[in-house]
């Protein structure tokens, strides 16, 4: 990166994050990892459950045997968690947590550890996936009906917010729709339906003030093809059909996608616009 025609010292991008997803076996066996990669460089931390932990079974209920510790790790009580984090400051950690319909649990236990550890929850970092829409369109993860679930959903962003306010409570995680056979247009329509879905849940509790809801939208992260689309060759003409096939997937969105093609328009005129700037200097 060259530096500034005036010499002064241009300040360093902030690094980004890098970990891998990783979980395994238990609790004792996923820590050992994380720490061996941690030593090795690795700057964060990204949690596999198993499918109990992710359906909302103890490992040694009927129903978990033959899937504990296969696609990641078993975590049932505060100790499961005491051990996976064992050495692990988590004052100093950015966490992602891939888990969906039992993520206030999750969230619960990770917040219980870091009390213990005596870390103040503002300084926790990190992301809790809590999509759980799309476990009822591709991964069937699910637990609980819609409504519950979607008040769960909002449970975690509503305390997020207010108790944690480096931690991400959402990941709207699109990319499972196209394995599932969505078209990458359907794919980024139903990521923006969710995250419209979600936000109006919020809004609709009467939780958060007005003014305050700012803060609420700035918080959702967004996985999948979004990052696609935007660095596509059209990408006013790619998110305006998104947000019409949005607009079919859920009747309520009602007036919002002319509202975000203009938003994606503009967008596109200043990136154009910017490069033309840059070819004539």
């Amino acid at each position: 990166m060259s530096e500034p025609s005036t010499g002064a010292a241009r300040a360093r991008d902030k690094p980004w994050i890098f970990r891998t997803y990783a979980g395994h076996s238990n609790a004792r066996d996923s820590n050992a990892l994380y720490r061996k990669n941690l030593a090795k460089g690795q700057t964060g931390l990204s949690v596999a459950f198993d499918l109990p932990t992710q359906t909302g079974y103890d490992s040694d209920h009927p129903l978990a045997k033959g899937e504990v510790g296969k696609v990641g790790v078993p975590i049932s009580h505060l100790g499961d968690m005491r051990m996976l984090f064992e050495r692990i400051p988590l004052a100093e950690m950015n966490t992602s947590m891939t888990i969906n319909a039992t993520a206030a649990w999750l969230l619960a236990l990770y917040v219980a550890l870091a009390d213990e550890q005596g870390v103040a929850r503002e300084k926790l970092q990190g992301t809790t996936q809590n999509d759980v829409i799309k476990e009822y369109l591709s991964r069937g993860t699910y637990v609980f009906p819609p409504a519950p679930s979607m008040r769960l959903t909002k449970d975690v962003i509503l305390f997020t917010t207010r108790e944690m306010p480096k931690w991400n409570p959402i990941n709207v995680c699109s990319y499972h729709l196209q394995e599932a056979g969505a078209t990458p247009v359907q794919e980024l329509a139903f990521a923006f339906a969710t995250a419209i879905a979600v936000l109006d849940t919020v809004q609709a509790s009467g939780a958060v003030e007005r003014g305050a809801f700012g803060e609420v939208v700035g918080r959702p992260r967004a996985g999948g093809a979004i990052a696609g689309m935007e660095r596509s060759a059209r990408p006013a003409a790619a998110l305006g059909s998104a947000m019409v096939a949005a607009h079919a997937a859920n009747p309520c969105l009602r007036d919002r996608p002319a509202r975000i093609r203009r938003y994606f328009r503009r967008r596109a005129g200043d990136r154009r616009k910017g490069r033309a700037a840059q070819a004539r200097g």
